[in-house]
């Protein structure tokens, strides 16, 4: 007999004969509660329905969904794109799935993503939000979930965190710049408001110009979307205090921040290289292609999302300690842009 569709557990329970608890005390290997008897007749209902059950009922029964919520501020960022294959890759490993709410870069929408996934019965969540506002910690603690923190960190919130070591980073840049002979720099970012990453970039930066007071002079722009006549003309004035012959250097925050550099020094009539010597966050894949090359800094982001995923299933299999910080070191990829 055969029914159609899938059978379900009450198809197997009526066939052979007994209750949906004594098919699931089955099931979950619990044949000592049952006689040999039943126990047969069981099985056999099992073979000729081809029923299997489902691997969502099965752990939800042993209070577990074997889902993992990750929540990404961009799904368009290339560096969320990247931290979620890392993550997918060691979550499938230890045998989780991904559950993926992006938040599209909208502020105030943590709450509702954490929400919305605890729905599922995530058993924890990677969080790699905007980084600010209280509505994702509140969330979480409401839940009583784990979470991980990517890249970027939430007041009052312990939880283990996952990052680039934005000051030796930062560091990498500006040495080789100034290998390469420069002595004014411009650090350009998008606005840092509350987004932790952003602040420990930018003060990295005024570390790096501090280590070189008296022969190296430094200042910070903030970039915003469609504010090309202001990030024009902190190019221009960068280039203007420069001494001659000494060829000025732009470091940019971000792979957002980097093509809106690279789209005015081509208004400017400028080549990198020439007018100015740059690095920038995020090595992407067209960085090779602009200009002579953009010399980056990249992020080992396979690495970042895998040991998020890591800590995560370190927590749910009872890992009780401190929340952790694992910084990764960045790899500096030169190019033409930062080479005289």
């Amino acid at each position: 007999m055969r029914l159609a569709g899938r059978a379900t557990i009450a198809d197997v329970a009526a066939m052979a004969g007994v209750s949906k608890a004594t098919v699931s005390r089955f099931l979950n290997h619990r044949e000592r509660l049952l006689s040999p008897d039943i126990a047969t007749r069981v099985e056999a209902a099992v073979a000729q329905l081809a029923y299997t059950p489902s691997p969502m009922a099965q752990a939800l029964s042993r209070g577990r969904s074997r889902l993992i919520g990750l929540i990404v501020a961009d799904i368009t960022n290339p560096y969320s794109v990247a931290v979620l294959r890392g993550a997918e890759k060691a979550c499938q490993d230890a045998g989780y799935l991904v559950m993926l709410f992006n938040l599209g870069n909208e502020f105030g929408r943590g709450r509702e993503a954490i929400d919305a996934l605890a729905g599922y019965q995530v058993d924890g969540f990677i969080l790699n939000t905007l980084g600010r506002g209280v509505g994702v910690v509140d969330a979480v603690a409401r839940h009583g979930k784990p979470a991980v923190l990517v890249d970027r960190r939430h007041d009052g919130m312990e939880a283990d965190f996952v990052s680039l070591d934005n000051a030796g980073a930062m560091a990498m840049a500006c040495e080789h710049l100034l290998e390469g002979g420069a002595r004014e720099f411009l650090y350009v970012t998008e606005p840092q408001n509350e987004v932790s990453t952003r602040h420990e970039r930018a003060a990295a930066f005024g570390d790096c110009m501090a280590a070189h007071a008296g022969t190296v002079r430094g200042e910070v722009a903030e970039s915003e979307e469609g504010a090309n006549e202001a990030l024009d003309q902190a190019l221009r004035a960068l280039v203007q205090r420069a001494l001659p012959g000494r060829r000025p250097a732009v470091i940019a925050g971000n792979a957002v921040v980097t093509l809106r550099v690279a789209a005015a020094v081509a208004r400017l009539g400028w080549r990198f290289g020439d007018a100015l010597g740059f690095v920038g966050f995020d090595d992407t894949e067209w960085a090779p292609l602009v200009g002579p090359g953009l010399s980056t800094i990249a992020q080992p982001t396979d690495a970042i999302g895998r040991a998020a995923a890591t800590c995560l299933i370190e927590r749910l299999n009872g890992l009780e300690s401190e929340a952790r910080q694992l910084l990764l070191p960045g790899e500096l990829v030169v190019r033409g842009s930062s080479l005289g």
